[in-house]
This record gives C-alpha cells, structure tokens and sequence, in this order.
C-alpha cells in the first residue's frame, strides 16, 4: 500500500544507527574468523565450551540435524550462561527437567529461516517471523556507557554476523522467551495498565484479549494489536478512576452495550490485526473493532502518529506512540502504548495510493523486494490478498527493475511493478487484489501501467465485483503532447512526476465505498495477451481532491505535490 507518508527515510535512518552501532561497538564483532563449510550444528559442536546447553536442546528436541542441513537460517544463540540462567528462572537444574514441548518451542523461537544481518535490522520488528510464529523485535540500547543491538528488548547481541555454512548466528546474552500469556494477561500483568485492566473487564473486551490464538479455514489468524494507555496518561486527561471514565463516557450506562460509549472508546484501541511498530508505519489507516471506524497512521520524523490530519484547513494534532514502551508481544497478538488519550474520530474520504507490488508475501522476501534487478514469483496459494480465475499454475511475478525493460520500468512508483504474464482469457484473465483500507464515501480509480505492446489490449476493472465504466488498454502509450488538464478530462493523466510516453494512468469509473474496510478491486482481461502486464498503482482519490496532485516520485516512494 501507498501512503502519504516516507516509511523508506524512517527505515534508512534506523539502517543507519544500526550500521554505527555494528561498527563502533567494541563488544560487538562484524565478523567472526570461522570455518564457513561449518553449518550450525557443527558450529556449536567445535565450540561446546560455550554453547553446548544450546546444542543439548538441539539435540533432544531433534532439531540438531535439520539445523546441520543445506539452507539459509539466522540462529539467535544463547551463550551457556544465558541457558543456565534460564534454567534457573524455571527452577530447573538441567535441560532434562524442562518439558519436551517447552523445548522445542524455545528452540524454534531462536531461529528465523532466511539470513538476516544487523545491516538489515530495523529497530523493530524483523521481517521474517520465527521457526516459532512469533516475530522477534531488535532495537538499539546503551548500557554502562556501551550501545548494544538487543533482540526482544532484553537479550544483548554480543557477537554478531558468524557467518557459517548454513546462515548466520548471532550470539545473544539471554535465553529468548516465548511468549505464552495472552494480551489480557500481559495487561493484567503490568502495574502501570491497572486502570486499563479494569476498564477491558468492565466492557466485557477482556474475554476477548483472553482467546487463545486460532486460524479461520482461510488460514487467517485471529492475532489483535492493542493501544493501551498508562494509568498516568489517564490522569494527565482528568481520568482517576473507573467511575470517572463511566461518567463521561458511558452514555448509555452499560458499558457492556457494543453501542455504549465507552464500549466503543475501549474497541477503537483494538485492531484486528498484527500490526507491529513496522507494519504500523507503512500504513495510512488501520480498521479497529469499532465498526465502521478506522485511525490514520501518520510517519513523522522517527515518532508514529495517530489520527493527526488537517480537515478545512484546521490542524488536528495526534496522539504519539511511545515506541520503546510498545511491540510488546503476546500469544495472540501485539501491545502498544500511546502517549496520550483520545476517543473516535469521525473521517472523511481520504486517498488511498495502491502499491499492488507491495504484497505481504513479496516484502518477506527481504533480499528481492525493491532490491534493484530482482524477480520473484508466487502461486496463487502463496498469495493471502490476491487471488485469480483461470490457470492455477499462473505465478505473479514482482519485479523491482534496473536494466532493459527494466531501465524504464524503474521509474514505476517505488521502483517496482507487479508483473502478469499472459494476462488474457482463458490463462488468467481475473486478477482480484484485496484493497487496502478505504473510507467510506466516493472515489475516482485510476490505474497506472507502464506500456507494453504486447499486453493486453482491453481490461475491465470491478470494484466489489461491479463493473467499471472505461476500459484499459495496456498497450496505450501515455500522451505527453497535451496540457494535463486536458488529458485528465479525457480520462488519462500522468501519474509521475516525470513526462514519459511508456507510463500511462486510466481512469476507470467512479465508485461508492459502502463501508469502511478492505474491498476487491479486479482487473478482468477480455482481450489476447502476447506478453506481460505491467502495473505500477491503483489510486483511490476521493471524487473531490485534485486527481493530478500529488504525483508520485518517479523511482522513489515520495509524493510531490508540485
């Protein structure tokens, strides 16, 4: 999705405190002088003075020899001292008295299946989930005069980027733990939230942050994220008591009432995903169990704002994240905390710059996605938000371009394109995209392709299954000859900010967005295809906003409204 916002400066800044950090810690070793034909488990068996605890639940849990495989992991390795400690905190003497299942679970939470360096942490989440499920969180800390890189806020990185056959480890100073409460036990158990506990009960949202973590027959996860507020935010805002935020809240005097004020005031802190500090940031709204309400998402500087807009020319400011407080996670979901109070806000139509490149499965893939001169492909199968008719051996391809085609393929928006392959009937002829989140109320689409002559000539698009009034024709070169307001009354205009003839943006109809939420938005072929489709974005620009500013930064992510 494409936002207003510059999530690639807040990433680039954060790459570069981490560089420093890697370079100028003297704890800390950018290299270790291994024998790269080790892979981990051999690693840890020419080195079991210091890691042999590690090595024993390797062994009993029978991960050792799947960890001496070809592959491409990132260990997280726990020194003997940082197992032994762990030991004691269970109040176990040895490896042997911790249950099988507890284990393999704290095993597989110290291994990520792809190689990650400390160039390629953020101070966030990392991309790729663990073996376990669960995310692991890296940020930067000083202590006792040193900076350090830490992994889940507490475990030290003391000796980073051991390069071995298999990967890469970096060995940590505390035992990684899983985490095994839910969301209502992990609020619970904070003293600062004592007033936050309270009101999740007396609205009946506890049981909920209490569900243990399920999967819908779509393999869509039940994870939430929670905007907590600290006792003290509350008092900052008037707020003492329980009774104190029934009286001015409650409106109906039953707080368990979906419809009761102060029930919504705590189910617009809940969103029904997981949306870590990282997801949040390239985000421009996020729905919330409020129905129908969602909250903007605003990247200033390195702070997150919620809900800071300018409506009639009034400036609303927002309410920050405290971000070393927040990405604590749980069993079923992730906890944040905000810096200050605030209730629903009523919003208006707001535009919405689709990145169809930017699917979830394409950003895993860390070393492709918008690396210059990468290609990748997915299944259908493979896909969570887009899906298609047709032959099922179709692949998608993402293409972040460089050279060829590709040299004037980079100009796309973010310097990537989704890329169909034989988009026609009979082969693949529905492409449906789950939209990112849009508010309610009146749009024009515009979808922008780079040319191809060999595409499809005729491609209708369907909003929610509805039919779109103006066809596209892929093949269509953009008109750089005619001024833009009059292309833009021919249904045409030029979505960069550059004037290029092999870029071109259609409008395809107006549409009523009926709800708040995620839609489908199709782009059906009815004509042959000789070769591939580029596409670059599908805007969403509110019916009474100018459609040709901003424009997008040719090769870049920024919006230039001039």
């Amino acid at each position: 999705m494409k936002t207003l916002f510059r999530p690639s400066l807040y990433t680039l800044t954060l790459l570069v405190v981490f560089t420093g950090l890697v370079l100028s810690c003297t704890e800390e070793k950018y290299k270790e002088s291994t024998d790269e034909t080790l892979n981990i488990t051999e690693f840890l068996r020419a080195n079991e003075e210091e890691y042999s605890l590690f090595l024993e639940i390797l062994d009993v849990t029978d991960y050792a020899s799947f960890m001496n495989t070809y592959g491409t992991y990132t260990l997280f390795l726990p020194t003997n001292d940082a197992v032994n400690q762990y030991l004691s905190d269970l109040g176990a003497s040895n490896v042997a008295d911790v249950p099988m299942e507890d284990l393999q679970e704290l095993a597989k939470l110290h291994i990520i299946d792809e190689v990650f360096t400390t160039v390629q942490f953020n101070d966030g989440k990392i991309a790729t989930p663990s073996l376990q499920g669960q995310f692991l969180i890296t940020g930067a800390v000083n202590r006792d005069g040193q900076s350090n890189i830490t992994v889940n806020k507490d475990a030290r990185i003391i000796s980073s980027n051991v390069e071995v056959g298999n990967g890469v480890i970096h060995v940590i100073d505390k035992a990684l733990e899983v985490a095994d409460q839910t969301l209502a036990e992990t609020i619970d158990e904070d003293p600062s939230l004592s007033l936050f506990a309270e009101l999740i009960r007396e609205t009946g949202w506890y049981d909920t942050l209490d569900e243990p973590l399920t999967y819908d027959q779509d393999s869509i996860s039940s994870h939430v994220s929670v905007l907590a507020q600290t006792n003290e935010v509350f008092q900052e805002a008037g707020f003492n008591t329980l009774n104190d935020l029934k009286e001015r809240y409650s409106h109906l005097d039953d707080p368990t009432n979906p419809l009761d004020s102060l029930n919504l005031y705590v189910a617009y802190r809940i969103i029904p995903e997981l949306d870590y500090l990282a997801d949040l940031a390239v985000k421009s709204v996020v729905l919330t169990k409020a129905p129908l309400e969602v909250i903007s998402v605003k990247l200033a500087s390195d702070s997150l704002l919620l809900n800071e807009e300018t409506f009639n020319g009034v400036f609303e400011p927002g309410v920050q994240i405290n971000r070393s407080q927040s990405d604590v996670t749980a069993s079923n979901g992730v906890l944040h905390y905000v810096n200050d109070n605030f209730f629903i806000k009523k919003r208006f139509p707001a535009p919405v710059y689709f990145d169809v490149a930017d699917q979830p499965e394409f950003r895993q893939l860390s070393s492709v996605f918008r690396k210059p001169g990468n290609y990748a492909d997915l299944s259908r199968s493979e896909l969570s938000e887009v899906t298609w008719e047709g032959n099922a051996a179709f692949r998608l391809g993402y293409l972040a371009a460089a050279t060829g085609d590709g040299a004037q393929l980079s100009q796309a928006w973010h310097g990537d394109v989704v890329e169909l392959l034989r988009h026609r009937t009979g082969v693949i002829n529905n492409l449906e995209f789950t939209t990112p989140v849009l508010i309610k109320g009146r749009y024009k689409v515009w979808v922008s392709y780079r040319q191809n002559g060999r595409a499809s000539s005729s491609v209708r698009a369907l909003f929610n299954g509805e039919a779109l009034p103006r066809l596209i024709n892929f093949t269509e070169y953009g008109n750089t000859d005619l001024p833009e307001r009059v292309l833009e009354s021919q249904g045409y205009k030029r979505h960069l900010n550059i004037t290029t003839s092999r870029f071109n943006s259609r409008l395809a109809g107006i549409i009523e967005v009926p709800t708040t939420g995620r839609h489908t938005i199709t782009l059906e072929s009815l004509a042959y295809a000789g070769g591939p489709s580029w596409i670059d974005v599908i805007e969403f620009r509110p019916v009474d906003m100018d459609q040709l500013y901003p424009k997008m930064e040719a090769g870049g992510d920024g919006l230039i409204d001039e």
